[in-house]
């Protein structure tokens, strides 16, 4: 019996060194294939046209295509579910937002994906400072005259996100909080019909990250107000802090990041780290970064872990304040 057991457990020691060896021999190839990366959002979106930046940079470091398959719906949930079951293998990843996995593992019951469980983040990579955004339908020019007439017109205004839980909607919500104003919360399916109603002045309002409103922005079909941050934004010069515009206590953000399904071998997870945070530092990746007002944000691995919970935990605070209630 001892034999047998010493027999058997010699065989599960090589069986695991050859599992164990092929990953990292598979993990020192890599990449061998194009690599898909899911953007669970449409194209043109903020997230969409930052991630194009950085991942261009990255395929060529990396030496393989790097295919973009745009995957909207939900919030950012139907993409965000589809990569969190894909092999981890490192050839199927997902541009996760502060929506999909961040807000929405609190704002939602059944999501079809923990973000923590079933993710493992390679890091974030872009920072946007939300704007303040009005179409100039609207008879406001500045932060000041917004807030006196949404409270002059209770309710009556609305504003734009990509969706339930998305940054936008909570710098919305959270803007309410801020002000005590009354405005109502307006998700799309497809960002891209944003832009027009905006100009339209069908919805009045965003707190958006600059790609979704640079389009009416140029064609003064709508007017930055402000932007919520401790510096001016490159990419709208002319608007003012929410300090300098006198509302300090409203400052907030979002975030975009690559991740890959659980499970995939550290050393891809290292390469993938390393060559993200190499992207982040070439000028033109910043240069075209600033044009589009978002900022790069890099992690080391060792750090990603925390920070993604530590964001969960953030959003949890700012839903149960805003009393949003959970979506079944």
């Amino acid at each position: 019996m001892k034999t047998k057991l010493r027999n058997l457990a010699f065989g599960a020691a090589l069986a695991l060194a050859s599992v164990t060896g092929s990953s990292a021999a598979q993990a020192q190839d890599y990449p061998t294939k194009p690599i898909t990366v899911i953007i669970p959002f449409a194209g043109g979106s903020a997230s969409d046209v930052v991630s194009r930046i950085m991942l261009e940079k990255m395929s060529k470091s990396l030496g393989q295509p790097i295919i973009i398959e745009n995957r909207p719906g939900a919030g950012g949930n139907t993409g965000t579910a589809i990569a969190a079951k894909a092999a981890p293998d490192g050839y199927t990843l997902v541009g996760g937002g502060s929506g999909p996995v961040g807000a929405n593992a609190v704002l939602y019951k059944n999501l079809g994906y923990d973000p923590e469980k079933d993710l493992d983040m390679i890091s974030p990579f872009a920072g946007f400072t939300i704007i303040v955004a009005a179409s100039s339908k609207l008879p406001v020019k500045n932060l000041k005259e917004l807030i006196d007439y949404a409270k002059a017109h209770p309710g009556q205004l609305n504003y734009g996100s990509v969706g339930i839980g998305s940054n936008q909607h909570l710098a919305g919500e959270y803007f309410s909080q801020v002000t005590g104003v009354k405005i109502t919360h307006v998700p799309y399916r497809n960002i891209a019909q944003y832009g027009p109603d905006l100009m339209a002045g069908t919805v009045q309002l965003g707190f958006q990250w600059y790609p979704n409103i640079a389009g009416p922005l140029q064609a003064k079909g709508a007017v930055a107000l402000a932007v919520a941050g401790d510096q001016r934004l490159a990419a709208v010069p002319d608007a003012p802090t929410t300090t300098e515009a006198g509302l300090p206590q409203y400052k907030t953000n979002g975030w975009f990041a690559l991740l890959a399904p659980h499970g995939t071998p550290k050393p891809i997870m290292e390469r993938l780290n390393k060559e993200l945070l190499a992207a982040l530092k070439d000028p033109q990746v910043k240069e075209a970064f600033a044009k589009q007002g978002a900022v790069p944000v890099g992690l080391p691995l060792a750090q990603v872990k925390k920070f993604h919970h530590d964001e969960i935990e953030q959003y949890r605070s700012i839903i149960t304040k805003a009393g949003i209630k959970q979506i079944q």
